[in-house]
């Protein structure tokens, strides 16, 4: 790989697929699981344990595709492939899991399509983020791909919520189900496009080192990567973090801000935020190291979340200030951790003699996925238990309201906390990989 500097065009084109993966990730955390409990009738504690359970097949496919992927050497290349097979997958899975027949819906047909969506997904996302760190090698140009790449999707994300929005204070039509469908709907057209725009725009490198160590010895290598352990854990505790919130989020807004239709507005004002601070942390991880950038983000929810306990019906603009603060402070989510995944990969390079990105991005995707899963189904076991009734009409009072505002506001501090606890003096700083570049090319030399 040249260290030639990425065009705009190419970084772009290679951004364009993040939009359907960005506009994917809050219906799946917010919307569908309360659209399934609320509008459709499926319980609480079952939609918690379907997306507990649809992971099972994530612990075989994820590591498989990872491993496939690396292993793939076709004329158009190994990455690009997946991606456009991809397609075929993931259109029904959308089309099923947004557009049910609500009469019909089993907590069955649930978990078969949210089981096909994330192989889909798995598809999909592995192959294009382990391209991202074939792109470039270079530790300050990583975080300016993953900025570009994030602020595509963020736009893609804004614009799927600001047509809700404007739906709803144009024309009065708004609400759960139709917030499902409207991104349902977005979502069944930008998945092809954006894609095929990218693959067939974006060339990829042929310089690289396919993969011979078997499974479990490859395994064994990550393993040793002491960087990659502790990216890991700081990983999950974070998405676990965020998914816990993201799930509760409509709950809290029906349920204590009792302004349902008011979410979308809500959510649209956090993303336009964290869409305009992207660029800001990338000026602040390039001056003070992606790990010191992450920190002071994930601080700006630990200080502010447990404000959300004195809210109460009509606090919609308290609950837009917090929102501002934690879109801030969340853009360091999107781009840094992307960029360090990247970096621990070069370590990895140098010990296996091996280009193997994609089983690293295999154990990213299912870190992610088994944090999407444990996130929602922590909190809504933890509903469950306090007696949260999300039916439409019914009004929750007392215990089970606070209850609520303690889920929302110190279930995600707490994970926080300890993915800050994580990443507190990470080794692997600028300075570091600079070294370890050098390495790898005394190593390419010899």
């Amino acid at each position: 790989m040249k260290d030639n500097k990425l065009t705009k065009r190419k970084l772009f084109f290679y951004g364009l697929s993040e939009m359907p993966i960005s506009i994917a990730g809050l219906p799946l955390l917010t919307y569908l699981p309360n659209y399934y409990g609320s509008d459709v009738g499926i319980s609480l504690a079952a939609i918690g344990m379907i997306w507990l359970a649809a992971r099972i097949f994530d612990a075989f496919t994820d590591p498989l595709i990872g491993y496939l992927g690396d292993r793939t050497n076709t004329r158009w290349g190994r990455r690009r492939v997946w991606m456009v097979a991809s397609i075929p997958i993931l259109i029904p899975a959308v089309y099923f899991l947004f557009f049910p027949n609500e009469e019909t819906v089993t907590a069955l047909y649930l978990f078969f399509w949210l089981a096909m969506f994330w192989l889909g997904w798995t598809m999909l996302l592995i192959p294009y983020y382990a391209w991202a760190a074939e792109l470039s090698p270079d530790y300050n140009e990583r975080t300016t791909i993953t900025a570009w790449r994030t602020f595509i999707g963020m736009v893609g994300n804004v614009l799927s919520k600001l047509i809700p929005t404007l739906a709803l204070v144009l024309f009065a039509y708004g609400g759960t189900r139709e917030v499902v469908q409207m991104i349902g709907f977005a979502m069944l057209i930008l998945i092809p496009i954006t894609i095929l725009l990218t693959v067939f725009n974006v060339e990829e490198s042929k310089d690289y080192t396919p993969p011979r160590l078997s499974v479990f010895e490859g395994l064994k290598v990550m393993w040793k990567n002491g960087p990659f352990r502790r990216l890991a854990l700081a990983f999950f505790l974070h998405i676990t973090g965020v998914s816990i919130t993201s799930a509760t989020f409509i709950f809290f807004i029906r349920g204590v801000i009792q302004e349902e239709k008011a979410g979308i507005a809500l959510l649209l004002s956090y993303y336009i935020i964290t869409l305009c601070a992207i660029p800001v942390w990338v000026i602040i991880s390039k001056k003070i190291g992606k790990h010191r950038a992450w920190i002071f983000g994930l601080l700006c929810f630990v200080i502010t979340n447990p404000f959300y306990m004195l809210l109460g019906p009509g606090d919609i603009y308290w609950m837009m200030l917090g929102l501002t603060i934690t879109g801030f402070g969340g853009a360091t989510s999107y781009v840094i951790p992307p960029s360090m995944k990247a970096d621990v990969i070069d370590l990895d390079k140098l010990n296996s003699g091996e280009d193997r990105a994609g089983s690293f991005f295999a154990v990213w995707s299912f870190i992610t996925k088994i944090s999407y899963s444990f996130g929602p189904w922590f909190a809504f076991m933890m509903l469950s238990y306090i007696g949260f009734d999300p039916s439409p009409g019914v009004v929750n009072e007392g215990n089970n309201v606070f209850g609520l505002k303690v889920v929302y506001s110190f279930s995600a501090t707490i994970f926080f906390i300890a993915t800050i606890a994580v990443l507190y003096n990470y080794p692997l700083t600028k300075e570091k990989h600079d070294e370890l570049r050098e390495q790898l090319k005394n190593k390419v030399k010899v």
